[in-house]
């Protein structure tokens, strides 16, 4: 009889650690996916931006058609891409062509002047900040999931649940490039 407590207190105590386990897990898996989705929200935000962005510059910017349709090419690629990692590759190749435009845009006092392209800029700048931001985040969750899901023991349990590693968004080559600025001096 005593033996029976004492087994049935340990199964007790292993479905309650396992359940809080599971919880822990669920938990942790949900908040990656939320984290992922805020960052796709402000992605969504900067996609909406560019466009207008391009048709301010497009009558000023007359010889820089590359740069223009570098933008719009980038802009599609990001809209159409999906998974993390693709995702991020093809945001890097947007960000860059966003910074060669505004690198660009210096040589136009017109277009600088501009309040619409003022304020376009501010904005996907604003846009840019919140998502380097929220870029932390969401790999502060991965890397706490993908920690715990591969520690002992709950990886055994995650493991039971097909729980995968989840990829870290990290920048592309094209982000950590310098962006060349060429002033023309008379």
């Amino acid at each position: 009889m005593f033996l029976l407590i004492v087994l049935s207190v340990i199964a007790l105590i292993v479905v309650l650690y396992g359940t809080k386990v599971y919880n822990a897990l669920v938990a942790l898996k949900n908040n990656v996916r939320k984290s992922w989705s805020n960052i796709d929200v402000l992605l969504k935000q900067r996609h909406d931006e560019i466009p207008k962005l391009v048709d301010v510059c497009n009558g000023y910017m007359k010889y820089e058609r590359d740069t223009l349709e570098a933008v719009v090419k980038a802009r599609s690629a990001a809209v159409s891409s999906q998974g993390v990692g693709a995702q991020a590759q093809s945001e890097g190749m947007l960000s860059s062509a966003l910074g060669k435009l505004f690198a660009l845009s210096e040589k136009y006092p017109d277009l600088k002047a501009n309040e619409s392209f003022g304020h376009l800029r501010n904005r996907i700048t604003e846009i840019e900040n919140q998502i380097a931001d929220r870029r932390e985040f969401y790999n502060d969750s991965v890397n706490i999931y993908n920690i715990r899901i591969q520690q002992i023991p709950d990886s055994f349990i995650a493991s039971i649940l097909n729980y995968q590693p989840e990829t870290l968004f990290a920048a592309t080559a094209a982000e950590k490039e310098d962006v060349k600025i060429a002033f023309n001096m008379p």
